[in-house]
């Protein structure tokens, strides 16, 4: 046989609830080696009135005795957050969020509808930290000057700037050349190797409005990461604080 599994009982020692509510229930529990000796006075359905400690259930097999333990409030707390409980609220608070940004890849079709200009290679028309919206349509013609944010091979994060040329032929497909409004070359440098134009394909979405700098905190976050971890550690106290008012 392994460990003794014993009953528990919850509250103050005047109002202990038993785990089992009578004599049959709890002998059901273990093989005849295992069956508790002494239940107390036979049932017992809530808690018992009698202030008086409660008699112990003991459950003996050979020399090794089991006695009803007390649940402490530090063992429920570490028991809520070892299943997880504790983060309940933030995941229901962080819900409606996931599903408007979701709505909002639905109604603009592109899959990152806003992003945060990285660099200074746009100004003067965005800054570094605006907060550009995005659309995608996939009917929507792409045209010389019109601004885009496009993904190249082998970089994880998409480009913003501004197209410069479009190659169109006749069976429909479209080839374009970008640059940024800053820099003194075209972007070709900065596609793969070997690739003169983009793809429609490789457009994640043109721009059709921004807020100038709302997005400086996503650069502080990637520029130091210790302010990141601060402010993920500051989120995780105020969860906590809140679960536990």
């Amino acid at each position: 046989m392994g460990a003794c599994a014993c009953p528990t009982w919850a509250g103050s020692p005047g109002e202990r609830e038993w785990s089992f509510k009578s004599r049959k229930e709890a002998c059901a529990r273990w093989p005849p080696a295992w069956r508790p000796l002494n239940l107390g006075g036979g049932e017992a359905t809530g808690a018992l009135a009698d202030p008086s400690p409660a008699p112990p259930l003991v459950l003996r097999k050979g020399p090794a005795l089991c006695e009803p333990q007390l649940v402490s409030k530090e063992k429920q707390k570490r028991e809520t957050f070892s299943h997880g409980y504790i983060w309940r609220p933030a995941a229901y608070e962080q819900a409606p969020a996931l599903m408007i940004w979701k709505g909002l890849i639905v109604i603009t079709g592109s899959e990152s509808p806003i992003v945060v200009v990285l660099s200074g290679s746009m100004e003067p028309a965005f800054h570094r930290g605006d907060l550009l919206f995005l659309t995608n349509f996939r009917d929507d013609p792409i045209r010389a000057g019109e601004i885009v944010v496009f993904k190249v091979e082998g970089r994880d994060i998409p480009i913003v700037h501004r197209v410069i040329k479009v190659h169109e032929k006749e069976n429909g497909n479209i080839k374009f050349l970008t640059k940024g409004d800053n820099n003194e070359v075209d972007d070709r440098g900065l596609y793969k190797e070997g690739q003169n134009w983009l793809e429609k394909k490789d457009v994640v979405g043109r721009a059709r409005g921004f807020l100038p700098y709302v997005g400086m905190v996503t650069i502080i976050m990637n520029d130091y990461p210790k302010f990141k971890y601060a402010l993920l550690a500051v989120m995780g106290a105020y969860v906590l604080l809140k679960r536990e008012s």
